[in-house]
């Protein structure tokens, strides 16, 4: 306030203040926050209200509640009251009629989310410790305050709600876009005039947008944190002044960015605001994506507590011209649980794709491609340290103490946190190390060590404390660093550091102030303003003097699916004082951070050293450990060092490759690698390297998990963890040794695929597990003994009706399958003549058992997905359940395959009824049962599983007498609708599944086709 105010921010260093740079518009790091509005002071309203409370403070004598009053009123004095009156009109500017270009984000969260949440300390709905306002009510629904006398007769009056309705219509000009995200800037007094294709810059008389387009196009990539993270403050502003588009805007733009999430899950960073593409493949947790999963889990708190607004009541904030809300979100988009919903599913996402578990040294999160999850890089960034703070919040506990624990090591490591830092070099990622003094690590520490009570987060937040003043302090304010590595300071006090680092450092060790007690669903929103919806802008709930309207029908909410219940804190180990500090892998995140490689510091230098002569707040802790620099943090005591500490066995996770020669004169050429659906095919092996990497499976075997390689690179082009590589049979036969153990191909015992080709007059259709399959009419089709000559079946007597075709998922885990939805580009196959249907089938066990036949296998389809070649079986005989009497001796002489349904006697009686028979060519060669999902229930198995069926004795003929050729025979699931297929088949055929091992161990995703 004495070097800078009314300007943005402070220059410590040079005390002065920091503006725009009129000079240089694409000057986006300075010009986008600033918007010569005081943010400063806004940005640190809610921190000196918050300061109110500390300790031992009363209203009487209170210095910080005394500057936030005077704050407000100097606020007001410069910008007005918020009236379209004399009142109205400030020194600077009449509310925030700035010709400032600002993005709309940071505007937002910083001037939006700063007036707001100071107006709720100001009419005591946020706590400040002995202060209780008197006032009135206006209105059906909000607090408005009157007559509130603070000192220096100034009366707060809800000035600072009426300057963030003010400040939150000019940013409404960014949200006219089709895709419901909206421009990343906007020039608070004349909106958006630098989009050429924003509807408020069409010419209705020419018909056209304007003619003159700007000299350089103005970006309109946006981020999804950008766009997504506006949910708390304007929710919070449209409760307050009944002025419903702010919260509709920002919940459409937050469900157009989820909606555009990959098929993986994945939110990415840059997304335009006119096309809604994505503008980079990259994902992460860090910059440009953060805050949109922390909005997820706090617009769930925020909205919990609250019902929709009424907004049939007129109020007279509200002003419907401004925009257009039409669609209107619908009452999923509203509710709370479906807030919830998306941060369930995105950290299943993260936790799939880019979370590397302790077998990478420590558990840490990944730069991933948006499309496939592949690792694209390995640096983390100091914006990434607030996530260990929302798993917090929503009960991961585990996992959010030991990715805290990475940032802690690194900033003992550093004495702050580099903006990135790369865990595969363990140093500063492409020169970017500074630290302009953000608070997400202090953030995460204050919400864990609220979770937990362990006194290791105190020392953590101190070790932050005494790096700040001994680093950052200067005669003027407090300086970010440029370089975390030599000090040197940047000579700016971002509005952020007043607003989120010193409020969460001062939380953090006031255990009793009145916001750590407050049982509301409050948050902090991502600059850290706590706001809440008032009890009395809720609807349904009103101000005694006045009459609440007719109540209306509503809908009740969903039960969530997703209760959960915060987990105790970790438990003590004998003898020790902090379960954080015994942890068995806490040297793991030192390892990874390469604390062990710090020299310990013989004298460190601070400007802080001098002024601490004759200040009592500065002393030599303050740059002394009363340990080592080893042990993290640098400020814990030796009293919590466990003095029989020891740390649990690093896991080292087996990587090599495998390579295959290309032949002489070879060029591996465009073809050789060809990228299709979820994986790449490999067209020859000459030149092939693999990545492999050992995982454990995500089913377990009765010993225990299971150890899988995966590949996790081809020829230096990453995989994701759901990629897969298809490999055709014929392709690796030439060049595979059977006898090399890294590479060996093994033939499935178990699972087969049987393979039916349809007439073509048979409709496609698609079941719901997204297995191709076939419509079938058999209002004409009666059982008979007579053969269907264009198709090959012959239809034996019927014991019974059927039920109506079950609903049973048809898909068993089929692999080959998947690869050909994969290989697919259009739904219905390119053969005309032709329908191909792909069905798992699975082997018997037991004494009965018969080998399948040694016939040629079936082709798989090509690249189209077109059927290749004929199926080699075309007499079938549809069978029915066989229990009851023998077959007709001519069935087993003339068809080649028997299809009937499981039930009503053993397997075994089954092969039983069916006559002795020569083997030939034409002969039978193959029984299929088909099994129902009822059958599957009995079995215990889930819906869409099999069991192996069990011949539990010899197979015998009719009359008794063991059978010299057994028949061998297989088990389809499916029910009527698979029986169905058969029913209508033209030709059958068998195709073999195949997997390769590695050493051994097979490798999961690759697939022979």
């Amino acid at each position: 306030m004495e070097h800078a105010f009314p300007e943005d921010e402070l220059r410590p260093v040079s005390c002065k203040p920091l503006t725009r740079d009129r000079s240089n518009a694409a000057h986006f790091e300075l010009n986008d926050p600033l918007g010569n509005y005081s943010l400063t002071l806004i940005d640190s309203l809610s921190t000196l209200a918050i300061l109110a409370s500390s300790s031992g403070s009363n209203t009487k004598n209170n210095k910080a509640f005394r500057r936030f009053q005077e704050g407000v009123a100097s606020l007001v004095e410069q910008y007005g009251d918020g009236t379209e009156g004399l009142q109205g009109q400030g020194r600077r500017a009449r509310g925030f009629d700035v010709d400032s270009k600002v993005q709309v984000f940071e505007t937002v969260i910083r001037g939006l989310g700063g007036l707001l949440s100071a107006h709720l300390f100001a009419i005591g709905e946020l706590p400040i410790k002995g202060y209780q306002p008197k006032y009135h009510i206006i209105g059906e629904r909000s607090r408005i305050p009157d007559q509130i006398r603070w000192p220096k007769n100034f009366i707060y009056n809800g000035q600072l709600l009426r300057l963030a309705h003010d400040l939150g219509k000019r940013l409404l000009p960014a949200f006219h876009t089709s895709t419901g995200l909206p421009y990343p800037r906007v020039n608070l007094r004349h909106g958006v005039p630098f989009y050429a294709n924003s509807p408020l810059n069409y010419d209705a008389e020419q018909g056209q947008c304007q003619t003159t387009r700007p000299s350089s196009a103005e970006l309109t990539e946006t981020c999804s944190a950008g766009a997504g993270s506006l949910v708390l403050e304007l929710t919070v502003l449209s409760r307050l002044t009944g002025d419903p588009q702010f919260e509709v805007l920002a919940k459409r733009a937050f469900w157009s960015v989820w909606e555009r999430r990959s098929t993986i899950g994945l939110v990415g960073s840059g997304i335009d605001a006119e096309t809604g593409l994505w503008t980079s493949p990259y994902t992460g947790l860090g910059a440009g994506i953060d805050s949109f999963f922390e909005y997820a889990v706090k617009s769930y708190v925020l909205l919990s507590g609250s019902s929709l607004p009424n907004t049939s009541i007129p109020h007279p904030f509200y002003d419907s011209s401004n925009i257009d809300l039409s669609p209107p979100l619908t009452d999923a988009q509203h509710d709370p649980e479906s807030f919830l919903q998306v941060w369930h599913d995105a950290h299943s996402a993260i936790k799939r794709h880019l979370y590397r578990g302790d077998m990478y040294v420590h558990p840490h999160y990944i730069q991933a491609d948006l499309y496939s999850g592949a690792v694209r890089a390995y640096w983390m960034d100091s914006l990434s340290a607030f996530f260990p703070g929302l798993l917090t919040l929503v009960g991961h506990l585990d996992e959010a103490i030991e990715i805290h624990l990475l940032f802690t090591a690194l900033w003992t490591r550093y004495s702050a946190l580099p903006e990135r830092w790369s865990t595969s070099s363990g140093s500063v990622e492409g020169g970017l190390g500074w630290w302009g003094g953000r608070p997400e690590f202090i953030e995460s520490t204050y919400h864990l060590y609220r979770a937990t009570q362990d006194p290791w987060y105190l020392h953590v937040g101190e070790m932050a404390l005494r790096d700040i003043k001994r680093r950052c302090w200067t005669k003027c304010g407090w300086s970010g660093l440029q370089d975390v590595r030599t000090g040197e300071h940047n000579d700016r006090m971002e509005s952020f550091f007043l607003g989120e680092t010193a409020k969460y450092l001062f939380l953090l060790f006031d255990p009793d102030h009145p916001l750590n007690k407050l049982d509301a669903p409050f948050v902090f929103t991502t600059e850290g303003h706590p706001l809440l919806i008032p009890p009395t802008s809720n609807p349904g709930k009103f101000h005694k003097k006045h009459s609440p309207p007719a109540p209306e029908k509503v809908k009740p909410r969903t039960q969530s699916l997703n209760v959960e219940v915060c987990p105790t804190s970790p438990a003590m180990l004998p003898f020790t004082l902090s379960a954080t500090a015994s942890r068995g892998d806490l040297y793991h995140a030192a390892h990874l951070a390469r604390l062990h490689h710090m020299p310990t510091p013989e004298n460190l230098d601070s400007p802080i050293i001098e002024y601490s002569s004759d200040h009592p707040s500065i002393s030599i802790s303050d740059v002394r450990s009363p340990s080592n620099f080893t042990y993290f943090p640098w400020t814990l005591p030796l009293y919590l060092v466990p003095h029989n500490g020891t740390c649990s066995k690093m896991t080292a996770r087996p990587t090599f490759d495998i390579t295959f020669p290309a032949p002489p004169n070879t060029i591996l050429g465009p073809g050789f690698l060809q990228r299709v659906g979820n994986g790449i095919l490999v067209n020859a092996m000459g030149g092939l390297r693999l990545g492999m990497i050992q995982d454990v499976a995500l089913m377990k075997t009765g010993s225990g998990a299971a150890d899988l390689y995966r590949i996790q690179a081809v020829n230096n082009i990453p995989l994701g963890k759901d990629e897969k590589i298809f490999l055709a049979k014929d392709v690796a036969a030439s060049v595979v040794n059977p006898l090399d153990p890294n590479f060996t191909r093994v033939r499935d015992a178990t699972m087969l695929d049987i393979i039916v080709d349809l007439a073509d007059d048979h409709t496609q259709i698609s079941t719901s597990d997204g297995m191709s399959s076939y419509d079938v009419n058999d209002g004409n089709d009666t059982s008979t003994t007579e053969p269907a000559k264009r198709s090959g079946i012959t239809f034996g007597e019927t014991e019974g009706t059927t039920d109506a075709a079950s609903n049973m998922r048809i898909v068993f885990n089929s692999l080959l399958q998947h690869v050909t939805s994969m290989l697919r580009d259009q739904p219905s196959l390119p053969d005309p003549k032709h329908l191909r249907e792909y069905i798992p089938a699975i082997t018997p066990i037991g004494a009965g058992a018969a080998p399948l036949p040694d016939v040629q296998e079936a082709l798989g389809p090509d690249i189209s997905g077109a059927p290749q070649g004929s199926l080699l079986w075309d007499t079938i005989y549809i069978a029915d359940s066989n229990c009851n009497a023998k077959l007709p001796a001519s069935v087993p002489k003339e068809h080649q395959v028997i299809v009937m349904k499981r039930g009503g006697c053993s397997f075994s009686r089954k092969l039983e009824n069916i006559p002795s028979f020569a083997p030939s060519k034409t002969s039978l060669q193959l029984v299929v049962v088909v099994s129902y999902e009822e059958h599957e229930e009995q079995d215990g198995l889930p819906s869409g599983f099999l069991i192996r069926p069990l011949l539990d004795s010899t197979q015998f003929t009719p009359s008794g007498l063991p059978r010299h050729n057994p028949i061998p025979m297989i088990m389809v699931g499916g029910g009527e609708q698979v029986y169905d297929i058969f029913r209508k088949a033209t030709g059958v055929g068998i195709k073999r599944r195949y997997t390769v091992h590695a050493q051994g161990v097979l490798i999961s995703n690759l697939i022979i086709i």
